[in-house]
């Protein structure tokens, strides 16, 4: 009798099973097992399955094994690139072996992950390039070009990701030549794309999933028909990375790139021909005539966009800008129409033309039906249209579930494609969408509402940490309210006292960029007063490339000096990982709910409003109780580890509504008083 797959996975995380030789310190965990045996019964009979599974369950393996033994072509999905390289580097490598697997595995990142030869070559003749030091980062490059084998600039050491040279040596949809490029043959991308075609296992990342959902692209496209069993992680962030696609940009950044890939290309290959210059200040004037119709406003500022023209801009002057917008990039297409023949750049950037014309007219015309439009302000304005979340979009293009008034469209495929006839079985497709924090009540209706998952089975599995002994909560009962001036200030007064005694091994999360700053500045005088051997270094983000700022965090303290504190926002309340001694105290500025006044928190907010729902109790704080969890979620990372949590916002105990969020967090034990707090601290520094 042959042994099912539910019967292989249960004999692979019992106690002496192949997974205890395989794993460092494994041992059998009911939720792990429980999990992965949900994973094995949706591969075996078709659905769609949504896991939460708290920090420690060991959610990556129960997942894996199941998708590996299964025998199917699967596709894994992460969040970011690094949890890419980590799953694809070393969890499935080691599970491979362990298991005896004849099994290909492939890496799929998106376009501007990879070196493009064609832009590489172009960059050397560039005589804008943005700095000196460019010009020695560029000759690095170059050298590793003629080592690597798939262009993967994760591979090159030293790299900062906010180089201004990465949007010159890599390719965007816009840019790239395909077929017609001159180094088509080696193109780095194209060969992940070939790889990840011929592979068992291919792992992606959310944004290149929906990247080339929206755009119908070749990598994904012929991969998802083609796959039995699809597996997002850290699938809380699936809604918001969908809606940055499926919606339309068109910014004064992308016109400008754009005039510059035409001057370059314009007098390398058809100088003399079309007078490149004049076109070129076309489309840069027109770019910065719309930047100046919106006038001065706040760096980061988010201009709603209900009617004409975004709010405090004049209509007319608004809309003649965007027809001169567009009109210059009309007069670009026809002046690269004339050399299209020359070089396959020209093709390219004709399509470009016309493709940003296009846009321009979109945006000139009324805004979509259930989507909201708003422009973005900075040094660079960007005009955006979004739908508020990706339920149509992951329910038709994606599931393939047609709604009663739909049947006829119930045999298309995730790109409008009628499906070749043994592809049909899509009902036995499996889906599993897993994270640690997907909501905060039975059903997770956060995040299955939004992503269409109405229907799908969930299953909740606890974390197997003793929080009530390896951890405790403070939330101080005297303190200024979280819009007093005084608050972060004293946010950084509180850090710095814990930082002090730990000798570092802190992280302070913010809620906004200004008390990020402020606090970081605030923390740095208070350790000044000490001696230097004793003084904490006090990282702030965006000071470094966020990859240094963990490996220096990490490092922790060193023999023969204070270790660090990170101050930082946004990225870091989720996939910050430093488990152990480096990190003992995780200081919240204030409770995380969605900023009222932005254009897509405004929208959702009112169409709940219209549908006789509390935007308040269902978006605003399940939205503030995933994101509390998530950055409560870096304090105990493994089963040793342990430490405390403040969070410095009295309505937390104060309002009714802090019940259901201290209900969203671990059951960690509770200190009530100052001097409760400080004597935790100190039993952190002296354990014994």
């Amino acid at each position: 009798m042959t042994e099912s797959l539910e019967d292989k996975v249960r004999d692979a995380f019992a106690q002496g099973g192949v997974l205890s030789h395989a794993a460092d310190q494994f041992r059998e965990r009911s939720g792990q097992t429980d999990m992965a045996m949900a994973v094995a019964r949706t591969i075996d009979q078709g659905g769609v399955l949504v896991v939460e599974a708290g920090t420690g369950v060991g959610k990556t393996f129960s997942y894996l094994v199941p998708a590996l033994l299964s025998g199917e072509r699967v596709l894994l999905s992460t969040a970011t690139k690094t949890l890419q390289d980590q799953l694809f580097g070393r969890d499935l490598p080691r599970l491979v072996e362990a298991f005896g697997l004849p099994v290909r595995t492939a890496l799929l990142k998106g376009r501007g992950s990879y070196l493009c030869l064609h832009r590489l070559d172009t960059a050397r003749h560039d005589a804008s390039l943005p700095e000196r030091g460019s010009l020695r980062t560029l000759a690095k490059i170059e050298q590793w070009s003629k080592a690597t084998r798939t262009g993967d600039l994760a591979e090159l050491p030293g790299l900062d990701e906010r180089s201004p040279l990465i949007p010159l040596i890599t390719s965007t949809r816009e840019n790239c030549l395909g077929a017609q490029c001159p180094q088509f043959k080696p193109c780095h991308v194209n060969l992940a794309r070939r790889e990840a075609l011929a592979a068992d296992i291919v792992v992606i990342n959310h944004h290149l999933f929906f990247a080339d959902l929206a755009v119908r692209e070749t990598g994904m496209a012929e991969l998802l028909p083609t796959v039995s069993v699809v597996v997002f992680d850290e699938a809380h962030q699936l809604n918001e990375t969908g809606v940055q696609f499926l919606g339309a940009q068109l910014g004064s950044g992308q016109a400008l790139d754009f005039a510059r890939d035409m001057l370059g290309a314009g007098l390398q290959h058809a100088r003399g021909l079309v007078d490149w210059q004049q076109l070129v200040a076309g489309v840069e004037r027109a770019a910065r005539e719309l930047r100046l119709v919106v006038g001065k406003q706040w760096p980061g500022a988010k201009l709603r966009w209900l009617g004409e023209s975004p709010e405090g801009v004049d209509p007319g002057a608004w809309q003649r800008s965007l027809e001169d917008l567009q009109h210059s990039f009309e007069l670009a297409a026809e002046g690269l129409d004339t050399v299209s023949e020359i070089s396959p750049d020209f093709v390219r950037l004709h399509e470009r033309a016309q493709q940003l014309a296009k846009r321009a007219a979109r945006f000139a015309l009324p805004c979509a039906v259930d989507s909201v439009r708003w422009v973005d302000v900075g040094s660079q304005l960007r005009l955006i249209e979004s739908p508020l979340d990706i339920a149509e979009a992951m329910r038709k293009r994606v599931l393939k579930i047609s709604e009663p008034d739909d049947e006829d469209d119930s045999n298309t495929d995730a790109y409008g494609e009628r499906p070749a006839a043994e592809e049909r079985e899509h009902d036995r497709r499996a889906w599993v969408f897993t994270s640690a924090t997907l909501g905060d009540e039975p059903t997770l209706r956060w995040f299955t509402e939004p992503c269409g998952l109405g229907d799908a089975e969930v299953l909740r599995v606890q974390s197997p940490f003793d929080y009530a002994s390896q951890a405790a909560l403070y939330v101080p009962r005297v303190f200024p309210k979280p819009n007093d001036a005084s608050h972060s200030a004293k946010v950084a007064q509180l850090a710095a006292r814990g930082a002090a005694e730990l000798g570092g091994r802190t992280l302070v999360l913010t809620t906004t960029l200004r008390a990020l700053r402020t606090i970081g500045d605030a923390m740095k005088q208070h350790f000044e007063l000490l001696d230097a051997a004793l003084r904490p270094e006090v990282l702030v983000q965006g000071e470094l490339p966020k990859r240094v700022l963990m490996e220096r965090f990490r490092e922790g303290a060193n023999e023969g000096r204070a270790g660090c504190v990170l101050v930082a926002s946004a990225s870091f309340w989720e996939g910050f990982d430093a488990p152990g001694d480096a990190l003992q105290l995780v200081v919240i500025d204030k409770l995380p709910f969605p900023p009222p006044n932005d254009p897509l928190v405004e929208a959702r907010s009112q169409r709940l409003e219209a549908q006789g729902r509390s935007s308040f109790s269902d978006y605003s704080l399940p939205e503030a109780a995933v994101a509390l969890k998530q950055g409560a979620g870096r304090l105990i990372r493994r089963e040793t580890d342990s430490g405390v949590l403040a969070i410095c916002d009295t309505r937390l105990v104060a309002m009714g509504y802090g019940r259901r969020l201290l209900a969203a967090l671990p059951p960690m034990r509770r200190l009530e008083t100052e001097a409760d707090f400080e004597s935790a601290i100190g039993a952190l520094k002296n354990p014994y």
